[in-house]
């Protein structure tokens, strides 16, 4: 089981890596094949984490430090307060909206090609804002923020290492909540290591491909993820 385990894991972050979002969204269904569904919760944030370590070391000579500041911050502002309203607000129809947009957004870039958005201050805060609002939420925001930065025309390198400082600082501001809540058992805290390995491998897998995928293919990659995500959005809404 374990080792089925690690694969998941594994494949989940090469995954992750090349569209540079998706890791968890891809192996939290997997790990609840596994384990319970907040220990799940808390080894997909985890191999998250390290995966998103590992892509900035791989891909850090790419990382935009002024878009990480006006596209970051309003991330893990607005991650906190949608983790406050998580009991307030339907989840189901938030991912249901979301979901129609990202396919929306996703054909049309499949027709318009060459669709980009010129990266502005106030376009950067509320792409941040709204993919932060909703990691904290309903527990995803990467594919929003990939669709705002794939308009932005950013380079692969820079897409990758940007939207992994991005989801780290998100991430890390709602850890801690997973372990003041009890959420991991003590028993499974010997899958910390071993996911921080898989994690690391995974992200240097990932980058060998990406090496190797050209400028206009890479987009399509991520178009693709950005469709499948928001399908499975609409997809759970509609049988919810």
């Amino acid at each position: 089981m374990e080792v089925l385990f690690l694969i998941a894991a594994f494949f989940s972050e090469i995954v992750g890596t090349v569209a540079g979002f998706g890791s968890s969204t891809v192996f939290l269904p997997l790990a609840l094949l596994f384990f319970d569904f907040k220990t799940a919760l808390v080894l997909a944030a985890l191999l998250h984490i390290f995966g998103n370590i590992g892509r900035i070391s791989f891909f850090k000579h790419g990382l935009d430090k002024h878009m990480l500041l006006i596209f970051g911050i309003p991330s893990v502002v607005l991650t906190l307060i949608g983790a406050l309203l998580v009991s307030y607000l339907p989840q189901d129809i938030l991912k249901g909206i979301l979901g129609i947009f990202l396919v929306i957004y996703a054909g049309i870039s499949f027709w318009k090609e060459d669709l980009k958005v010129k990266p502005s201050l106030f376009k950067s805060i509320l792409g941040g804002g709204l993919s932060g609002f909703l990691a904290g939420l309903i527990g995803t925001g990467g594919a929003l923020r990939g669709a705002f930065l794939t308009a932005f025309g950013l380079p692969k390198e820079k897409y990758i290492a940007t939207a992994a400082a991005i989801a780290l600082a998100v991430d890390i501001t709602r850890i801690p909540f997973y372990f003041a809540g009890g959420f991991l058992s003590s028993q499974y805290y010997w899958y910390i290591p071993l996911l921080l390995v898989i994690a690391l491998a995974g992200s240097f897998a990932g980058k060998q491909i990406v090496k190797r995928v050209p400028q206009k293919n890479f987009k399509k990659i991520v178009l693709i993820a950005i469709l499948v995500v928001g399908l499975r959005f609409i997809f759970d809404w509609i049988i919810g």
